[in-house]
């Protein structure tokens, strides 16, 4: 009788072409335990978070790559994110608070992610262990603010934890083993945080941030879905 042979694991990675994202596609490439594929706004195909339609092409093309490499997508990291740019600067007090900014940033650390929940979580199989991380930041933490300030920044990463919360205790309902988090990375060299490293502040290479959360990322057990976590294992305040 011959046996069906067993299926491979699929890693995916979103926000492949940022300095985290492509820092993880590196790594997760360089380990024979999954084949890696990479989405991003240059890729093909392409995701652009304020087309929806993006998405669905994209997730539909993950579930062919899935079905040729009878693979199963057993690791998504979400590694997008928006600080400052063309369309504003974290403000450093309410009366630098600007609806063009303050949409642009959850259009891209909120509603982005959200749509890719929509799309990319029902791909995750339904029996056995597998992990969907998103990239948030300790910022986002209501209970660990401190200093004020970052308004968009913060309440868009807050609103994410708040729906990756949500999203796991759905992601629970159809398989009890997966884990969804939300994922603290430290301050990373990217250019996302060049313009505001201070002298003290612990900047990391980007290629030990994603060491980092992959490592977190592996061990991490169903009991901890739903938390925000930071690189180095530790469960943050919300």
């Amino acid at each position: 009788m011959t046996q069906t042979p067993p299926r491979q694991s699929l890693a995916l990675v979103i926000g492949a072409g940022g300095g985290l994202g492509a820092a993880l596609v590196q790594q997760l490439s360089a380990d024979a335990e999954h084949h890696v594929l990479a989405l991003g706004r240059n890729t093909q195909p392409a995701i652009d978070y304020t087309d929806e339609a993006s998405l669905q092409r994209a997730a539909g093309w993950v579930t062919e790559q899935c079905a040729s490499q009878q693979a199963d997508l057993r690791l998504l990291v979400v590694a997008s994110g928006f600080l400052h740019g063309e369309q504003g600067q974290p403000e450093r007090s309410w009366s630098h608070l600007d609806a063009d900014y303050l949409s642009h940033v959850f259009r891209i650390n909120t509603i982005g992610p959200a749509l890719v929940m929509k799309h990319f979580l029902p791909l995750l199989p339904k029996q056995g262990r597998c992990v969907a991380g998103f990239v948030s930041a300790k910022v986002g933490s209501i209970g660990d603010n401190a200093l004020g300030g970052w308004y968009g920044y913060r309440a868009s990463k807050a609103a994410l934890n708040q729906l990756v919360r949500t999203a796991s205790i759905e992601l629970a309902r159809r398989n009890s083993n997966a884990v969804c988090v939300a994922l603290h990375p430290g301050t990373v060299d990217t250019g996302l945080s060049q313009p505001f490293a201070k002298t003290g502040l612990k900047v990391r290479p980007a290629a030990e941030a994603a060491s980092d959360l992959l490592a977190v990322l592996a061990g991490l057990t169903a009991a901890q879905t739903g938390a925000l976590v930071d690189y180095q294992g530790q469960t943050l305040p919300w």
